[in-house]
């Protein structure tokens, strides 16, 4: 009888578990647009979900500690005349996020550390470069303040947010629809998947495919494609029968997959989000109720099938925490936000381990909130791995970090050069916008204390009533 040998593998009991009830977000009125995106972003500080909303398109920003009842008069981000498709934050600023529209346009938000009194309405730029609607977007992974969008006329525009200006456009690429972009992880390649069943990988910057692949995967429903740390793609799409498929592809030779993984027969896209530090790709259907998850290895059959979370509501979009957003005491690996139609419920998903000591091997250093390029570097041709930090003593966001206003680069949040001086009547002076929203905020409040002091005068006189009745 010949024994068989259990794979080694520090992930094959990782778990998938729904928080708690007090810790979802209850009564927000998700999205109903038919876009095959995820609706939802999340970052260390915040969670941001695409809604409904009456005459454009807007999203809510909530701080990751309110959990519970959201209020229905809670501020908005509302300045897209047409609904809002896809929203990304910037992995360089925890308080920018950028939200693209059925209007044709970018627009690139500051969000407060504070809970705003009204609705937010003014973008820290619009950026205007689009014919049609524009449903793809994101930041490029160690460039500061480099932003791709991908629209509905076929055209790929990797911007300068700083400046406004468009750094690269690939218009003459894509014959069709493009289905998904996706940065490698220094940010010099891109993975597009298209409506002309075609796999490209392209060096933006030369505006050329390096490689491509026609029909991955034999189906007609749109594919998706992730890179993997090596260098690797991972694509998910669906055969002749309409089976979901998961494959792996190595761009050097596109001619077979290396590994194919079919799992069941339904329509709803799979989107793939890749973790590169442990190396596995979970998997969530738009209208399924499950997660599944494959670990991605150097050795056959390459991926391995882990396990599969399962609860009973569909999902209509999915939020994924980076790394630095997790609780590493715990042996949190992945963190989920899905949404149902008035709800968002995080889902954890955890190695089980023993020790309550940190856990090396699970939490290799990870890419932080520090850039390694500028945008006109990388422009050039230069390339930088992602800084990294280590998450050993738990990753505390920074403070909120407030744009400086230049005409040079509005994003950059880093101090000038040379010897730090305290601000003086000869700094620059703020802007008018700024000084607007200040002005707007402080009334706004002033209108609240007075509310309060109102109300308080009418408590005092209530229980002076009762004690005089009392007497």
């Amino acid at each position: 009888m010949s024994r068989r040998v259990v794979r080694q593998s520090k992930f094959r009991h990782v778990f998938g578990q729904a928080a708690k009830a007090d810790q979802a977000y209850e009564d927000i009125r998700v999205s109903k647009v038919t876009w095959d995106s995820s609706f939802c972003a999340v970052n260390p500080k915040f969670l941001a979900i695409i809604v409904e909303a009456g005459g454009g398109g807007a999203f809510m920003v909530l701080p990751l500690a309110k959990t519970g009842r959201v209020d229905k008069n809670y501020p908005l981000v509302t300045g897209h005349t047409a609904p809002v498709l896809d929203i990304d934050w910037c992995p360089h600023n925890d308080n920018v996020i950028a939200s693209a529209s059925d209007d044709t346009t970018i627009m690139v938000w500051q969000i407060p550390d504070y809970t705003p009194v009204r609705n937010i309405t003014e973008p820290i730029i619009t950026l205007e470069g689009h014919s049609k609607r524009v449903g793809i977007l994101s930041w490029h992974p160690t460039a500061r303040n480099v932003l791709l969008s991908a629209g509905g006329d076929n055209v790929i525009i990797i911007w300068n947010v700083g400046t406004g200006e468009v750094l690269l456009s690939l218009d003459d690429i894509h014959p069709d629809v493009i289905h998904s972009v996706c940065w490698n992880s220094n940010g010099s390649l891109l993975a597009t998947t298209c409506k002309d069943k075609t796999l490209r990988i392209i060096d933006p910057r030369k505006g050329q495919v390096v490689a491509e692949r026609a029909r991955p995967h034999e189906g007609a429903r749109p594919l998706r494609a992730v890179f993997t740390t090596d260098g690797k793609l991972l694509s998910t799409g669906f055969s002749r029968m309409s089976e979901r498929q998961l494959a792996l592809w190595d761009p050097n030779n596109f001619e077979e997959p290396v590994a194919l993984q079919e799992m069941d027969t339904s329509n709803g896209v799979l989107l793939p989000f890749y973790d590169p530090d442990s190396s596995i790709v979970y998997l969530c259907g738009k209208g399924d109720s499950s997660i599944r998850y494959f670990e991605i290895t150097e050795e056959p059959p390459f991926v391995h099938y882990l396990n599969t979370f399962s609860s009973k509501e569909p999902q209509r979009g999915m939020g994924f925490m980076p790394k630095r957003g997790l609780d590493v005491s715990k042996c949190e690996i992945a963190r989920f936000y899905k949404l149902h139609e008035r709800k968002c419920e995080p889902i954890i998903m955890t190695v089980p381990r023993k020790s309550d000591l940190f856990q090396d091997d699970l939490y290799p250093d990870t890419p932080g909130p520090e850039p390694a390029l500028e945008a006109d570097e990388w422009l050039s041709g230069q390339d930088a791995e992602p800084v990294l930090i280590s998450l050993r003593d738990g990753y505390v966001p920074p403070k909120h970090r407030e744009l400086r206003v230049t005409k040079r680069n509005i994003l950059d949040v880093r101090p000038p050069p040379g010897p730090r001086r305290s601000q003086s009547a000869s700094d620059a002076p703020l802007s008018q916008h700024t000084l607007e929203t200040l002005l707007e905020e402080i009334k706004a409040l002033r209108e609240q204390v007075q509310a309060q002091e109102r109300r308080i005068t009418a408590l005092e006189n209530m229980l002076c009533e009762l004690v005089d009745d009392t007497d």
